[in-house]
């Protein structure tokens, strides 16, 4: 084992720090500012940019062509997705407001991505996943009502192909998921999904620390 000098305790110690600057490391362009500002001004949350580079890089990884996304927004994550995504890559993003989803095409058009790189599906996301191919997808991006989350969860197993990715941000409810205090019926929910995950037989899981908490698994074969 190597030991840590000086400067690499300091650095390690402070997490804060560390994850501010995990947070910044892969720069954003001017679509995704855009993408944000549009996400402010319409009172929305958006992935912060270590989730996003978190969202291209399990994209890239599983070589994704089919992904889902629950949860459009002004289309922040969806840019990182298509970024991570093959060429001919689609991805079907479904959101319960038709107004975001039209600032997300123009977010996806000003990134460089060509029309038929996105499916824009309005509509609530528990009543538009069943319609969606079982086995069809390489991976499921879920950020939409945390108290439909296992709802999710149930649906992305049915969705994803053996050896795809699910990944559900905001995990960690600025930080009331752990918080011994009495929380609300959303966090309960939370709380459930990270054990369902963590249990289950069919998914191996792992709880990134970046953003808000980033819970991800890959579908067994």
């Amino acid at each position: 084992m190597r030991r840590l000098r000086g400067q690499e305790r300091a650095i390690t110690g402070n997490r804060q720090t560390s994850w501010a600057f995990a947070d910044a490391f892969v720069a954003e362009d001017e679509a995704l500012r855009w993408a944000r500002d549009r996400a402010v001004e319409a009172g929305l949350r958006s992935v912060s940019s270590g989730t996003g580079a978190a969202l291209r890089l399990l994209a890239a990884a599983v070589d994704a062509k089919a992904v889902a996304e629950i949860g459009t927004g002004t289309g922040v994550s969806g840019i990182h997705l298509l970024h991570g995504m093959r060429p001919d890559g689609v991805l079907t993003t479904v959101d319960a407001d038709p107004e975001c989803q039209q600032f997300a095409r123009q977010a996806f058009r000003a990134a460089g991505f060509a029309g038929n790189r996105a499916r824009f599906i309005p509509g609530r996301a528990l009543e538009v996943l069943p319609r969606l191919a079982d086995g069809g997808y390489d991976l499921v991006f879920c950020d939409g009502d945390r108290l439909e989350c296992l709802d999710y969860l149930a649906e992305s197993l049915r969705l994803l192909r053996p050896g795809g990715l699910v990944c559900f941000e905001g995990v960690f409810a600025d930080g009331r998921t752990v918080d011994s205090a009495a929380q609300p019926a959303e966090v309960q929910r939370l709380r459930e999904l990270l054990r369902a995950v963590r249990e289950s037989q069919v998914l191996v899981p792992s709880l990134l620390p970046v953003g808000d908490g980033l819970l991800c698994a890959a579908r067994r074969g």
